[in-house]
């Protein structure tokens, strides 16, 4: 029998919980709401695996980026998708920094969200059938199964999405991935933003791999194209 895919919906205000869970519900989904981001830590934490969560930003405990965080802090690999009334392009390069796999403005509709969610869901799939158990490249490794990145030996700490763009460039090393591939693959089918946080990105994931942001050895820039990890360093 197959496992039915547990939702965790965050979201304080329940003239938009309410009619969500029972239309999530409708699709096959088993639902848990959380009004708070305690609550949501809780439920995380608990003995059913959660494994998509929907999170509004508007939390009246903690700040919704902030449960996000902790989420992603205590080993949650599961898809983020943020609700937020922040249109703000800052607000949300922000969010997918923080851990979100994508994001939906309110007010929104049902269908957007439940396509972002099973686009997500599947290539949640896609990754975890397809990862190998480690990649190691011009002294950059990575355990896969544990999200754990090695710079020459020692572990870097990544965020969510520095931890996916790195994976996606070190295992086509020596190769050019270009710009609209690498927002595809860790940012979703459905991204339709700005690429500046792409740039923004690589920039802070080049700072963590010590590369010099004149003369970057492992991650140099294809311009025009997009981004090639190298398979050795050159002086």
């Amino acid at each position: 029998m197959e496992r039915v895919t547990h939702l965790l919906l965050v979201e304080d205000d329940s003239a938009i919980s309410e009619p969500l869970s029972r239309a999530l519900g409708r699709e096959g989904y088993a639902v848990t709401r959380a009004a708070c981001g305690r609550d949501a830590l809780i439920a995380a934490a608990g003995d059913v695996p959660v494994d998509f969560v929907i999170l509004d930003l508007g939390l009246p405990d903690i700040d919704g980026l902030e449960v996000c965080r902790r989420l992603r802090k205590g080993g949650l690999e599961a898809p983020v998708l943020i609700l937020t009334a922040r249109a703000d392009e800052v607000d949300a390069v922000v969010g997918l920094d923080a851990g979100a796999d994508d994001y939906v403005t309110k007010p929104f509709r049902l269908g957007e969200l439940q396509a972002r969610i099973r686009a997500l869901l599947r290539r949640a799939q896609v990754v975890e059938e397809a990862a190998p158990e480690e990649l190691s490249v011009n002294g950059v490794s990575i355990d896969v199964a544990a999200r754990r990145a090695f710079v020459d030996g020692e572990e870097i700490s990544l965020s969510a999405k520095e931890y996916d763009l790195l994976r996606v460039l070190v295992r086509e090393a020596g190769s050019v991935v270009t710009r609209d591939d690498l927002m595809r693959e860790v940012w979703g089918a459905e991204w339709w933003g700005s690429t500046k946080t792409l740039d923004m990105h690589v920039s802070w994931l080049r700072r963590k791999l010590g590369d010099e942001a004149t003369s970057p050895r492992r991650i140099t820039t294809v311009r025009g194209v997009g981004f090639r990890f190298e398979n050795e360093q050159t002086d």
